[in-house]
């Protein structure tokens, strides 16, 4: 059971602007997209400006910086994540126009629940193990049955 707290109260309107900045940026991007005439050409386009921001916030912040040691004895796997960012946006420009955002949208949340349960479960990629009760199966259940609702016009 999660305890309510203060720092809780600040996390959750956090994790909502995720979802907010990702329906932002799909719809964007996706506008994008209509002047590039490429999903892929306006992935790059929004990643290029990210990572010009990330390089000046990388810049400016108060933190050690990792030596070229460092970054070579990174597994490989965890540069997957750029991959992975790479085939979100790209998909999500590909998909927004046929599937309207609210069906993306919830396609993606369930897509993030039931890799979030398995992830949970096993302990995956160092998650912590949570073990899937009866409860978190119904919540992925309900998603599930929220998103098939959405696929009506």
């Amino acid at each position: 059971m999660i305890k309510i707290s203060s720092q809780l109260m600040w996390l959750l309107p956090l994790a909502m602007g995720i979802g907010i900045a990702l329906t932002f940026q799909t719809a964007i991007n996706t506008q994008l997209r209509d002047y590039v005439q490429s999903p892929l050409q306006a992935a790059l386009f929004s990643f290029l400006i990210g990572t010009i921001l990330l390089c000046f916030l990388v810049f400016v912040e108060n933190s050690s910086k990792p030596n070229f040691g460092n970054i070579i004895a990174i597994p490989w796997y965890l540069w997957m994540g750029g991959c992975l960012g790479v085939y979100a946006i790209s998909m999500s420009l590909f998909a927004a126009p046929k599937l309207g955002l609210l069906t993306l949208s919830g396609l993606i949340i369930f897509g993030q629940i039931l890799t979030s349960m398995i992830f949970d479960q096993f302990g995956f990629l160092g998650v912590e193990k949570t073990p899937i009760n009866w409860q978190r199966f119904l919540g992925g259940i309900v998603i599930f049955i929220g998103v098939l609702l959405t696929l009506q016009r």
